[in-house]
């Protein structure tokens, strides 16, 4: 079967903008749906060990579930990802007040996100994968940010059974960029995800304090509930009295994947599904990755004809650190004039025998 992409209608927003779903296919059975609103991944779908094929991503039916309450399902996330204390930063001497939509704080883009947009896309037919671009002009002053910056996403599809996502940035005028991807996994395709066996690579997480606003330090994960560096489930800790887990009512946390920045692609955390044996390895060239263990679903939306509950899902959203443009010890997120911001995420899919 060759890779192939098909586009159709996904509704319109409240302006009347036409909002479109690209299908993307690869020759092994992979499927992936995504929107050029907010460039939500809806629907992703994978063979077990067995072939037997389950979409392992949260989501919903449609479009109008999106827009009415979307726990930043499958989105783009800009023009920072993760928090930043108050929703203020100063830059070259001048203060900026971001929107606020976390408590005090803010939290993912803001009020109108990257993942709240509606995106230009085209899309693209390689021999051995097929993709989507998604450009959009974030203005100067767009949820208080500074500088006209032309974002491009590529989400790449390809036969070796890998979705490779392109980030990149220009700006008129200083400003801070943090892009990632926030799809929602469940490799079972339903049930909770405590029992999916995790690793993530990383010696030192950066410790929160209220609000999940790093404290500019970082800690040691060897004795502690974040010591991910060999497989464990996710489940095996969670509730652990621990200090960290309390203020993120579970896993909500910031991984150290790199010292120092490069363009280098590190593994940021591998995931087995044991029952089903489905393998997700998410790959980047960051410094950083956030773990959330799925605390804040509640049961209370339904999409795709299940129930999300407790724990029903995690992500996996490479970064730079939250709150950088505040923290003089954390590596930079500024973009100046001139320069091209850019990132890679790779989720690469495998199988394994499955555990009986």
């Amino acid at each position: 079967m060759r890779p192939e992409v098909t586009q159709k209608p996904f509704g319109q927003l409240a302006d009347g903008r036409e909002v479109s779903l690209y299908t993307l296919k690869n020759a092994n059975g992979i499927e992936l749906d995504v929107t050029n609103y907010g460039g939500i991944i809806t629907r992703l779908v994978t063979p077990d060990a067995k072939g037997q094929r389950a979409d392992i991503v949260l989501g919903y039916d449609n479009l109008a579930q999106y827009l009415e309450n979307n726990p930043y399902f499958g989105a783009i996330i800009g023009r920072y990802g993760n928090r930043i204390a108050a929703g203020k930063f100063v830059l070259n001497g001048t203060s900026y007040q971001l929107a606020t939509n976390d408590g005090a704080n803010h939290l993912h883009g803001g009020v109108q996100g990257f993942d709240k947009k509606l995106w230009d896309a085209k899309t693209f037919v390689q021999h051995d994968a097929v993709g989507v671009v998604l450009s959009l002009l974030s203005p100067d002053g767009d949820q208080g940010y500074p500088g006209n910056l032309q974002v491009e996403v590529t989400y790449t599809l390809a036969n070796n059974n890998e979705l490779q996502m392109l980030f990149t940035a220009t700006t008129d005028k200083t400003t801070v960029v943090n892009l990632t991807q926030h799809s929602y996994f469940n490799l079972a395709g339903q049930g909770d995800i405590l029992s999916h066996e995790l690793t993530i690579p990383a010696e030192k997480i950066t410790p929160v304090a209220a609000g999940l606003i790093p404290t500019g330090q970082l800690q040691h994960v060897a004795g502690t509930p974040f010591d991910f560096r060999s497989s464990k489930a996710i489940g095996r800790d969670i509730t652990a009295d621990d200090a960290q887990l309390k203020l993120g009512q579970g896993y909500d946390h910031n991984f150290v994947l790199k010292n120092t920045p490069d363009k280098e692609l590190v593994l940021a955390g591998l995931v087995l599904e044991p029952k089903s044996g489905r393998v997700l390895e998410v790959l980047t060239d960051d410094i950083a990755v956030q773990f959330y263990s799925g605390n804040f679903l509640d049961g209370s939306i339904q999409g795709k004809g299940r129930t999300y509950g407790h724990r029903s899902g995690f992500c996996l959203e490479p970064q730079h650190f939250p709150d950088a443009p505040n923290q003089p010890d954390f590596a930079t997120t500024v973009l100046e004039p001139g320069q091209q911001y850019q990132s890679r995420i790779v989720y690469r899919f495998s199988t394994q025998a499955a555990k009986e």
